[in-house]
């Protein structure tokens, strides 16, 4: 399993939020690209990058310092947030960007997911985000119908590198994820699935490890307070 330490981006700092609120944010990093580094000098073998600005404006806000964390970081790096349309995928992916995370789009237009991951194999991953088990979009600020297990059947065959699953009520509030609905998520697709939200400590990524499903997680608020230490963490879940 592997742990993505997370750097969620607003207004160029590196930041946490409650619930995904923009009101509630706590600013661990004036310097993401410090912050970033100092991750991979932990041991870590990706980064999550979210760049919350751009997840409400719908294109990207946070560019300059998602930049100057790939020029910084050797480490492959995932990003989501305002990706929506194939001129931003290409422009991210030609930037050195390891993996795009379209999950707004994902709702209002999977042709395009398809279109993205038949274009850039093993580069496209879907971010789920729900609340009570429906799919939220446009930085959460809007909830969908849509159940999450029913949109992510439906990109079985869309050849898409990954499934983030966030459940929002558990994100940045250090409560621990929600074990039971990951892991049914992951059993119900064959598309590897990614945990987040909620990752608070060690016993949680013990629990995550041990359903033998889920292929991720990724952790952010617990990796600034010092709730888990990142490298006494990867060897966790490399042992």
């Amino acid at each position: 399993m592997i742990l993505y330490p997370a750097i969620d981006l607003k207004d160029g700092n590196a930041v946490r939020l409650v619930h995904g609120d923009m009101d509630q944010t706590t600013v661990f990093n004036d310097d993401p690209a410090a912050q970033a580094r100092a991750f991979v000098d932990a041991g870590c073998e990706w980064l999550h990058l979210v760049d919350l600005n751009g997840a409400f404006a719908g294109e990207p806000v946070n560019a300059a310092p998602v930049e100057a964390i790939l020029k910084a970081c050797p480490v492959p790096a995932q990003l989501g947030g305002g990706i929506r349309d194939m001129a931003t995928i290409e422009r991210w992916l030609d930037k050195g960007l390891a993996r795009v995370i379209l999950g707004t789009v994902a709702v209002e237009n999977p042709d395009l997911v398809r279109e993205a991951a038949k274009a850039f194999p093993g580069k496209v991953a879907v971010g789920l985000d729900a609340r009570n088990g429906k799919v939220a979009k446009r930085g959460w600020a809007e909830e969908t119908d849509v159940m999450v297990t029913d949109l992510a059947k439906s990109f079985e065959d869309a050849g898409i590198a990954a499934i983030i699953y966030t459940d929002i009520l558990r994100d940045g509030a250090m409560k621990g994820p929600n074990i039971d609905a990951t892991a049914a998520l992951a059993r119900a697709v064959d598309i590897p699935v990614i945990a987040s939200g909620g990752v608070s400590s060690m016993g949680d990524l013990t629990a995550l490890k041990e359903t033998g499903v889920i292929a991720g997680a990724i952790s952010g608020r617990a990796l600034y307070d010092g709730a888990i230490d990142l490298g006494d963490a990867l060897a966790l879940l490399k042992g």
